[in-house]
């Protein structure tokens, strides 16, 4: 038989855990590139994006007079998207780092 002043007190350690977890995930800085580094996306562990910082050479373009802004855009799009993969890999560390090396499914 369960016994019910350990399962209040599994419950009261597994939401502890969870608030370390997203404590650390809000602390947790990535950063993902593009263009060779002519867009920067930085975000946090919990996939919020903190900052986007653009070279003044992606807003004209190669060498053209002319801003390119689909380059731009897709520039932006690609460094949001290796940022989120890198807060992605952060938040699965941080989960298996708490769990003690615990196999569950679907975190890795």
């Amino acid at each position: 038989m369960l016994n019910p002043l350990k399962i209040s007190e599994m419950l009261s350690q597994a939401n502890q855990m969870q608030e370390e977890v997203q404590q650390k995930l809000a602390q947790t800085v990535v950063e993902g590139t593009s263009g060779g580094g002519a867009v920067t996306a930085t975000m946090n562990g919990k996939k919020q994006l903190l900052k986007i910082r653009i070279e003044p050479a992606a807003v004209i373009g190669l060498g053209g007079d002319k801003p390119d802004v689909e380059m731009l855009e897709d520039l932006v799009v690609a460094a949001v998207n290796e940022a989120g993969r890198k807060a992605e890999e952060a938040m699965k560390s941080s989960v298996q780092g708490m769990l003690g090396g615990l196999k569950l499914p679907g975190l890795g």
